[in-house]
């Protein structure tokens, strides 16, 4: 494991020295482009698809409200830099990076009890480090922020879902069964149920949240999680500047 570790802090280390400049070529991190922070923010999300929402809704958001940040855009400047976890035990998580001295924004998915908890847990500890915020998202997953009528109008079928459920196993049954009505999604073995809910849970997580408007995604978080997600690592990019 600990081998594992430090080959990874190694790669991200060197990610992280070779950042694009504005004119498309590579700088180390004694050179100093005025479009690169000396210091990125480390974005540590579950996996790629959550990084895709929240480039996709980040963008989208920003249209509507310049105070948002576009991740996109601070991407490419190399002002934060996005670290799929992966899977995995999200306590070590919590504290593997602290030796790179980076800011760290954490998003977890809520799931369910007692995971729930656990997640709640690991963002104390994180939320207890220097420069470091950690969030819990209050459904699910970031796929229960989109709204029906997206994911209809991204692959034309009609899935009601609530805050708690799992949106990306609900679409990919509906969708298995309209093109396979004599069957039954249970009798499917579960390796097959897994392959065709992670390949729902890819265009849910692109397509479907490219097709979100500022005002549905408004609908579907009342509260706010998705701005206050953003306006920290705003927070977070302006102190590292």
């Amino acid at each position: 494991m600990a081998d594992r570790v430090n080959l990874f802090q190694r790669l991200l280390r060197a990610a992280l020295r070779l950042r694009p400049t504005s004119s498309g070529s590579t700088s180390t991190e004694n050179s100093q482009p005025d479009t690169v922070t000396a210091l990125p923010v480390l974005l540590l999300v579950e996996g790629r698809n959550d990084a895709e929402f929240l480039r996709r809704a980040s963008a989208i958001l920003h249209v509507a409200d310049e105070s948002l940040p576009d991740l996109g855009t601070l991407e490419r400047r190399g002002q934060v830099t996005f670290v799929p976890l992966g899977g995995g035990d999200l306590l070590d998580w919590s504290y593997r990076l602290a030796g790179m001295a980076r800011p760290e924004f954490h998003l977890y998915d809520c799931e369910d009890s007692p995971t729930t908890e656990l997640r709640y847990q690991v963002a104390n500890i994180v939320n207890q480090r220097p420069s470091c915020r950690a969030y819990v998202t209050a459904k699910r997953s970031l796929e229960n922020y989109l709204t029906a009528q997206a994911v209809f109008a991204a692959c034309g079928l009609e899935v009601t879902f609530g805050d708690d459920d799992d949106v990306a196993d609900l679409v990919a049954e509906r969708q298995y069964l309209a093109r396979h009505p004599q069957c039954l999604w249970a009798e499917l073995p579960p390796r097959s149920r897994r392959r065709r809910r992670n390949r729902v849970k890819s265009w849910l997580n692109s397509s479907a949240v490219s097709l979100m408007s500022a005002e549905q995604f408004a609908e579907r978080d009342p509260a706010g999680e998705i701005r206050q997600w953003l306006t920290a690592i705003a927070e977070m990019v302006a102190s590292a500047s």
